[in-house]
């Protein structure tokens, strides 16, 4: 499904306002032949709901005086068939207009899902993760009253109306003048009432968001909480939120409010006035009690579509407003849309290199000054170096993380900035310092790059990475849960996990950003083993602060302020007595 324009860059993306004429063209116009099946099934209703008032005068004015009973079971088989015609067009509508609906909602969540997991890692920094939730799951669920049965009841209803007033000026047109000027106020408060709240509930989405994005960090790091005992703070967060939650609803509530009580005080003036004149007509004998009756209940039937639309009205703002927040999301630029990124690698040898690549986070605030390496097919590159030295950002440029902003990233002497991204990562693979598991079990984490691996290659993956070292003490094995995040593995455990999901993708490209950081000695002498494995032939890029571990690395850069002081081998480093020296051996004497 096509969302509402198509995905460009704005400058001023928070003030987009979708419009009704765009929702009508890009939802409501696609699925017009449901939409006329439900128009078509809603003027069958109203027209069977008139059947009752229309019959209720032949009761009084014919039935009754003529004291026949076939005409009395008549009157009564016309009356349960026009109810019968009311239920059955009922249920279709909810049947067919509001699974639709729902249909819609599941396919536009999948739409923005979709969209969000294309955007660049930049984006996903600034945001938290649970107000993406809502956005995804939230803001388009208000679509259902434009595909559903709440926008096939605002037009229903005022065919009703129209049908009634028709009827009711046949009745008795003075009357019904009487009872337009109050109805007509009404329609202008209400009009005046939806402008107001539709910036409300835009606001109260965003509100919603941020509050479940802070409650979904708070649920993640409960044992940080807990340890610090800040639970009280917290929960002071929370109330905060949740109460600028209540305030929002308590303005758009203030005006529905308004609504609902101008529309009683005004229907009932004009039920009042309908009193006085239909006792005054009787009392002339210029209106029957049968055309009163009549009158009464078709007055109903325009009046309650016109009630109902006030609640209908403040439902479409609603979705509306939820839809201007989605199109926030659907206009935002995803990574792969980028004109200059032309270049599709069908193989891939693995030479990196960097070319005079300075970077910046912030303006003004370089981290990588002029950096200047080559890493060949197959060999191993180790950063070194103090944290916050730009060892990650470097890592960072050469997943396609991160685009430099002056100089080039190459990857087989093609610009990386100019290369589709996908056909670069689908040969990549990457342990993170923080190394990401999925609530499940060991098996589907290993398995998640090659869902398709046989049993062979996994098996093969788990003993590269000595994770049969401990899953072979596990009951299930390889089916184990390890929870959200494998908070049921230890560090160690996780890690080499992580390390039999890199091998088992059998990239050609590997980051290991601090793959050894968790690991206890014992541990760390079994990714040892199964890291010579897993970057034979492959081009590594390895972050580590255990300079042990990085001994026999084709070349070792010192990065210290963002610039390389030093290169070299393990030995010719020693030998220089430098900055790798110092580091070397202060290490070697805790």
């Amino acid at each position: 499904m096509q969302h509402l324009k198509e995905p460009t860059a704005t400058k001023d993306k928070s003030k987009s306002k979708v419009t009704m004429a765009q929702a009508f063209k890009t939802i409501i116009w696609p699925r017009r032949k449901l939409v006329f099946i439900g128009l078509i099934l809603i003027v069958v209703r109203s027209l069977a709901g008139l059947v009752l008032p229309w019959q209720s005068k032949v009761l009084l004015d014919e039935v009754v005086p003529s004291k026949d009973p076939s005409m009395l079971y008549s009157l009564i088989g016309i009356v349960i068939a026009a109810i019968t015609v009311q239920a059955g067009t009922s249920f279709l509508l909810t049947r067919i207009l509001s699974v639709q609906a729902q249909y819609l909602i599941s396919e536009l969540r999948a739409q923005v899902q979709k969209k969000v997991l294309s955007l660049p890692l930049s984006f996903f920094d600034n945001t938290k993760s649970g107000a993406l939730v809502s956005r995804i799951m939230s803001d388009v669920e208000g679509v259902r009253n434009l595909i559903g049965t709440g926008l096939i009841q605002l037009v229903g209803g005022t065919f009703t109306a129209i049908v009634s007033l028709v009827i009711l000026i046949k009745l008795n047109p003075w009357m019904t003048l009487f009872v337009f000027i109050p109805i007509s106020i009404f329609g202008y408060i209400a009009l005046r009432a939806f402008k107001y709240i539709r910036p409300i509930f835009r606001k109260r989405g965003k509100i919603n968001a941020e509050v479940k994005g802070r409650l979904t960090e708070t649920l993640a790091g409960v044992r940080v909480i807990k340890a610090f005992n800040a639970e009280e703070q917290e929960n002071l967060v929370f109330e905060d939120g949740v109460d600028r939650l209540f305030q929002n609803v308590k303005k758009s509530l203030t005006a529905t409010a308004l609504m609902t009580s101008s529309s009683t005080f005004l229907i009932g003036v004009a039920t009042t006035g309908i009193m006085g004149i239909g006792g005054y007509y009787m009392m002339l004998g210029e209106m029957t009690t049968g055309d009163f009756l009549f009158f009464t209940l078709v007055l109903g039937f325009m009046i309650a579509p016109i009630v109902q639309m006030s609640n209908i009205g403040s439902q479409l703002t609603e979705a509306l407003a939820g839809l201007d927040r989605t199109e926030e999301l659907m206009n935002m630029t995803a990574e792969e849309d980028n004109d200059a990124r032309t270049i599709e690698l069908n193989t891939l040898k693995g030479d990196i290199a960097f070319n005079n690549v300075s970077f910046s986070y912030e303006e003004g605030k370089q981290v990588l000054h002029n950096i200047d390496f080559k890493a060949p097919a197959g060999s191993v590159t180790a950063l070194v170096g103090s944290s916050g030295s730009g060892k990650s950002t470097i890592a960072g440029l050469s997943a396609t993380f991160l685009t430099p902003k002056s100089g080039q990233v190459t990857i087989d002497n093609q610009d990386l900035s100019q290369v589709k991204l996908s056909s670069y990562r689908q040969h990549l693979g990457v342990v993170l310092q923080d190394e990401f598991l999925f609530e499940g079990t060991v098996k589907q984490n290993i398995m998640f790059p090659r869902p398709n691996a046989t049993e062979a290659e996994l098996q093969n993956a788990v003993k590269a990475a000595y994770v049969n070292e401990f899953t072979d003490r596990f009951d299930d094995g390889l089916d184990t849960l390890i929870g959200e995040r494998g908070v049921k593995l230890s560090g160690g455990q996780r890690q080499r996990l992580a390390i039999a999901r890199a091998i088992l993708a059998n990239p050609k490209v590997i980051i290991l950003d601090e793959a050894t950081s968790s690991l206890d000695t014992e541990s760390e002498a079994l990714i040892q083993k199964s890291l010579s494995e897993l970057i034979k032939d492959r081009t590594t890029i390895v972050i580590a602060h255990r300079l042990s571990t990085i001994r026999k690395a084709d070349q070792i850069l010192v990065i210290e302020a963002g610039h390389i002081v030093e290169r070299g081998t393990h030995d010719e480093l020693i030998a220089l007595g430098g900055r790798y020296f110092d580091l070397y051996t202060y290490q070697a004497k805790i």
